[in-house]
């Protein structure tokens, strides 16, 4: 089956003055905000109480989540272990002698989520980039969870 040009193109044209000559076919291609991390309007937060959910992002905090190995549902429990980005928040004149290593100052610590009911190790946040120390708004992100 050969493709004709002749036939109309489906899609958004991207300039609307090419030439009839061209056989050539440009059309916009969006960002999508949800790639480059943006929180969907309709993302869960907090315990699901019964929704059904397609997809949970694990992060700093508790998230709603299904558990695969016992089937409650409701907010993990997170357990924290240093990382290197607070080993270098720790080294970093600019920090002003506040130790990221401390345990209250679990922000750029590796966060574990566990099953409350069964104790298992459902999902792990690990801040592996120890360049995290330089922007702040990334230090703690919340956990939620995409509605099925």
């Amino acid at each position: 089956m050969e493709k004709t040009d002749d036939k109309p193109a489906i899609g958004i044209p991207y300039s609307a003055t090419m030439p009839q000559q061209q056989h050539h076919h440009y059309y916009y291609v969006g960002n999508n905000p949800y790639q480059a991390g943006m929180i969907p309007p309709n993302a869960v937060f907090g315990d699901p109480k019964g929704i059904p959910i397609q997809q949970t992002m694990y992060k700093d905090t508790p998230a709603p989540f299904n558990c695969v190995y016992c089937g409650s549902s409701g907010l993990t429990t997170v357990s924290s272990k240093p990382s290197l980005a607070a080993l270098v928040g720790c080294m970093m004149p600019m920090m002003l002698g506040v130790c990221f290593l401390c345990p209250s100052m679990d922000c750029l610590w590796h966060k574990y989520h566990y099953c409350p009911s069964c104790k298992e190790k459902v999902a792990d946040f690990e801040k592996s980039d120890p360049c995290v120390v330089v922007d702040p708004p990334h230090w703690t992100e919340p956990s939620f969870a995409l509605p099925a």
